[in-house]
Order: C-alpha cells, then sequence, then structure tokens
C-alpha cells in the first residue's frame, strides 16, 4: 500500500497578515500565504497542492482534490492540524487507513532569536481511520520537502524583501516549481525525477521541453489592433 503525506508551508503576500491593516495600497490577496501539498513517500512526487488560507474551507478543497487523484486505497498521515479531521472523512469516508503525527514542542535551547524554533520534545501518532502502518507514519519527506521551495523560490526565503507583491505571480510561481519538481529535478536518493520513479515518464525533461508544454498550452495572443488616422492639413 502506497504512503502519502500531506503538509502546509507558509508564506505570505506583501505583508504579514498582522500587518495588512496598516499597510499602504496593500492588494487584494494581500496578508499570510499557505501552499498545501500531498506528496508521495516512495516516488517523492507531488500528487496535488493548493495555495490559499488555512482554514477547514481550503482543507476540504485540498482533500477533495488528492482523493479524485487516487484509484486505490492508501495510507495517509498529516500533521495534528485540526482541519484534516473534516475534510479527509468527507474526502475519503472510511476509504483510507489514515493517521496524525502531532509533535510537541517546547521552549527553544541553545543561541535564541526572535525566530528561534521551539524545540520538538517528542512526537504522538493517533490512529483516526483503518489500520495504518505505524512504520509509515511519518511526515519526515514532506517536512524535508517543505526546505526546498524556500531554497528555490525567492518568495518563500524568509527575512529577506523577496516575497510576493501580488497574489497572482506567487501562484503561478508555485505550479512552475511543482512542474519542475515532479520532471526536471533530480532526486538525489532516486538518482532519478519523481515522475520517472513514479511511472509517468520515461525520460528526464529540461526546462526547455517544461517551457515547450506552457507555451503549448498558452492562448494565442491576440493581434493589437491598428487603426488608420488621418490627420488634416
Amino acid at each position: 500500500m502506497r504512503a502519502y503525506i500531506c503538509d502546509q508551508i507558509w508564506s505570505f503576500c506583501y505583508a504579514k497578515a498582522k500587518n495588512v491593516a496598516n499597510a499602504k495600497a496593500a492588494p487584494e490577496g494581500a496578508g499570510d500565504l499557505w501552499t498545501w501539498t500531498a506528496l508521495d513517500a516512495d516516488s517523492k512526487l507531488i500528487i496535488g497542492y493548493l495555495r490559499g488560507g488555512r482554514d477547514a474551507g481550503y482543507a476540504n478543497e485540498f482533500m477533495q482534490d488528492v482523493a479524485d487523484r487516487l484509484a486505490t486505497r492508501v495510507q495517509l498521515t498529516t500533521d495534528g492540524h485540526k482541519a484534516y479531521l473534516e475534510a479527509v472523512e468527507g474526502a475519503f469516508g472510511a476509504a483510507v487507513d489514515y493517521a496524525m503525527l502531532i509533535k510537541h514542542y517546547g521552549e527553544p535551547v541553545g543561541a535564541l532569536g526572535r525566530y528561534s524554533p521551539g524545540e520538538c520534545t517528542g512526537t504522538e501518532q493517533r490512529r483516526v481511520e483503518g489500520r495504518p502502518d505505524k512504520a509509515h507514519v511519518s511526515t519526515s519527506y514532506v517536512e524535508r520537502q517543505n526546505l526546498n521551495p524556500r531554497i528555490g523560490m525567492r518568495r518563500f526565503t524568509r527575512l529577506t524583501n523577496a516575497f510576493s507583491k501580488k497574489v497572482e505571480p506567487h501562484y503561478w510561481m508555485v505550479c512552475l516549481y511543482t512542474a519542475f519538481h515532479n520532471y526536471v529535478r533530480i532526486h538525489k536518493t532516486l538518482r532519478c525525477t519523481p515522475a520517472m520513479a513514479a511511472g509517468l515518464t520515461k525520460t528526464l525533461w529540461s526546462m526547455d521541453d517544461l517551457v515547450a508544454m506552457i507555451d503549448a498550452q498558452a492562448p494565442e495572443p491576440k493581434r493589437p489592433r491598428v487603426y488608420n488616422v488621418r490627420i488634416s492639413k
């Protein structure tokens, strides 16, 4: 049985949510942005993603999309985010082996700073549905994957001025990165791309292949209208 892991990664557009009210000329969609990701633990393929908020509505939309992409019963692991409980139940019903991995945090140790993360003091595996295999209840792969967007997309890098200024370019960048991750980037452990490991393609794609596919799907640009203007003497 294949195992899948879901998680969310935080970023923001224009300003953090707590600062939007006092921001000057904040555009629509300004504030915190979350990217929901579903990862195949074996092939490291991103099978589904969603950009938006972190509430129950987005959780339901995300999990329904993930369920629609799967043809067989799978094992699913998420963190302890409560929105997953209703979302997984609504999308899969009883046709899933689902567990939560809940991490407990304490005060950070060592050199302390403004953004020092809490120290993980322990984990708890909680069975929610079906009979998940405890050996595969883990969020390590997807948490490691969360590092790649922060390295590969400056929009996700913390403590810089490279954050997205508008929502739409941010969304398109996430789409481009996901395609790059699945089809172009060679995973060091697999020694091939996730799409090759999953059997979606037998060849290694290049960025030229990816751009050609995007161009083929893009609508043909409209030709500008030309007006004949008479200038009277």
